[in-house]
């Protein structure tokens, strides 16, 4: 009998349930706007953070971003979003553990 309490099932991510998502390779002209609309899609963004963010005074080749759900189950599905191209580059969608 398994319960699957508290073995991340769906996540691919270790043992425990994860909110957030990374998301690399990401062109180095996107926006945490277009960031948040993108996965706003997927469930309701608790946090969302760009590196570097927009206002940054040079210029990067690319660029990172940190989803935080307020619903664990969205990380599955925000990972069915790589290999998407976004802009001219295909995503790269992994769950991050929150402690990091």
């Amino acid at each position: 009998m398994n319960t699957g309490a508290g073995f991340g099932l769906g996540l691919g991510f270790g043992l425990t349930p994860t909110s957030v998502i990374q998301v690399t390779n990401l062109s180095s002209a996107v926006t945490s706007e277009q960031m948040r609309t993108l996965f706003s899609f997927l469930g309701e963004i608790e946090e969302l953070r760009l590196y570097p963010p927009d206002n940054a005074p040079l210029a990067f080749s690319s660029k990172v971003c940190y989803v935080k759900f307020r619903d664990p189950s969205s990380v599955g599905v925000a990972q069915h979003l790589t290999n998407t191209v976004f802009i001219d580059r295909a995503l790269i969608v992994v769950p991050c553990a929150e402690d990091d």
